[in-house]
């Protein structure tokens, strides 16, 4: 006698099985090596054939994860900054998903070193873009900084003082920012009074 499996069964079966590779491949991801990661980055695994680079320090393992992690994300807030348009819209926020990721474009003068602050986010992942003129942003590990004004859950912001490495800021380059890296960006750099900018949030996952 051939004994029939209730068709429940065989969707619970499958529901499992998807979940579990789910499961599997996120851990996949958490555990990447530094060498796998680096690799990916170079070759642009985010985005094949992409015109705009990422700079080169980025952590890449923790950019891997992320990306992995919330694919369709991350493949939505790049396909906001690979828009020809997004480069003359005019200062504002822009919805792109949800509270999961948008959009802030200004167009400011930049700060000197005494008026730019340095700060980090948890909620959120920083993608950073100089849209036209040029500006310099720093960054360090949050373990070589020094808590000046503690996190502020309302803001998704805290605040420090540190010396980290300085980056020059220009059109083709964007940055990533993560928990971990404390940033101080909006820098003044000599000739360029106004910088048109595009920082876009990226919903980190834990």
């Amino acid at each position: 006698m051939t004994m029939r499996i209730p068709l429940y069964a065989k969707t619970f079966s499958l529901m499992f099985l998807s979940m579990f590779a789910g499961i599997f491949a996120f851990a996949q991801n958490k555990t990447v090596n530094a060498q796998k990661a680096r690799q990916w980055v170079q070759r642009q695994g985010w985005h094949p054939g992409y015109a705009l680079k990422v700079y080169n320090d980025v952590d890449a393992a923790t950019f891997y994860q992320q990306y992995h992690a919330n694919k369709a994300a991350w493949d939505k807030a790049f396909a906001f900054l690979a828009d020809p348009g997004t480069a003359s819209l005019a200062p504002g926020k822009y919805p792109i998903a949800g509270d999961t990721v948008y959009a802030s474009i200004t167009e400011n003068p930049s700060k000197t070193l005494d008026q730019a602050s340095w700060e980090s986010h948890r909620k959120y992942i920083d993608l950073q873009y100089v849209i036209k003129g040029k500006e310099q942003i720093s960054v360090v590990p949050l373990d070589k900084a020094t808590v000046t004004h503690p996190y502020d859950a309302a803001h998704d912001a805290a605040n420090y003082t540190a010396s980290g490495k300085d980056y020059m800021a220009a059109p083709g380059t964007f940055y990533l920012f993560f928990p971990k890296d404390v940033h101080r960006p909006n820098v003044k750099v000599d000739g360029y009074d106004v910088v048109k900018k595009l920082v876009i949030k990226i919903s980190y996952t834990e």
